[in-house]
C-alpha cells in the first residue's frame, strides 16, 4: 500500500474526510513554519498596516485600531504548495471585506498587491482578495498568533494555497 493510500485510511479512521485533502498532498497536525528570511522583530509601538493603491485615499491603522475592528473567526483547512495541508485551523481577525469599507476602491481595480516584512509580496484578484472568510489574523487556535506565524497580523487566505496567506 502507497503513502497517499495510507493517508486516506489514516484519514478515514479518524472520521475525515479524505476528499477535503488535494492531489498530492498529505495531512499533518503540525503547523510547519515557512519563512522567506528572518522572522521579523516587530515593534508595535511604530508598526502599521496601510491600505492604498492606485485611486485610493490611503488609510493608515495601528494595531490597536486593527484590533478595534469587529471580530471574525474562521476554522479552515490550510493547505501549502510545499505539499503539506492541515485541517481545521482557527483564525481570529479582522475581515477583509471589513477592512474595505474604510476605503473607497475603484471600480477599475481587478488586483490587490499585499507587502509584508523582507520586500515580500502576495498579488490577488481583487474577487479573491475580497472573498467572505479572508481576514487579517491576529490569533491562531484561540492564542495570539506567534512571530513563526506573522505576528502581529497574518493575511488568511484559505481558499488559496499557503502563500498567499502572507505574513506581515
Amino acid at each position: 500500500m502507497g503513502f497517499f493510500d495510507k493517508q486516506t485510511k489514516e484519514l478515514e479512521a479518524r472520521g475525515l474526510d479524505p476528499a477535503r485533502l488535494p492531489p498530492g498532498q498529505y495531512f499533518t497536525d503540525r503547523f510547519p513554519v515557512l519563512h522567506a528570511g528572518v522572522v521579523p522583530d516587530v515593534d508595535l509601538a511604530s508598526w502599521d498596516f496601510t491600505i492604498d493603491g492606485l485611486g485610493i485615499e490611503p488609510h493608515t491603522l495601528d494595531f490597536a485600531q486593527m484590533r478595534s475592528l469587529p471580530n471574525t473567526r474562521i476554522t479552515a483547512d490550510i493547505h501549502c504548495v510545499t505539499k503539506w495541508s492541515k485541517f481545521d485551523t482557527e483564525w481570529e481577525g479582522a475581515s477583509v471585506t471589513e477592512l474595505l469599507t474604510l476605503v473607497a476602491v475603484p471600480e477599475s481595480a481587478t488586483h490587490v498587491l499585499v507587502n509584508a516584512e523582507h520586500g515580500f509580496t502576495a498579488n490577488l484578484p481583487l474577487e479573491d482578495f475580497a472573498r467572505q472568510g479572508n481576514l487579517f489574523a491576529y490569533h491562531y487556535g484561540g492564542e495570539p498568533l506567534g512571530p513563526d506565524h506573522g505576528w502581529p497580523l497574518r493575511l488568511v487566505v484559505p481558499w488559496k494555497y499557503g502563500f498567499k496567506s502572507i505574513k506581515s
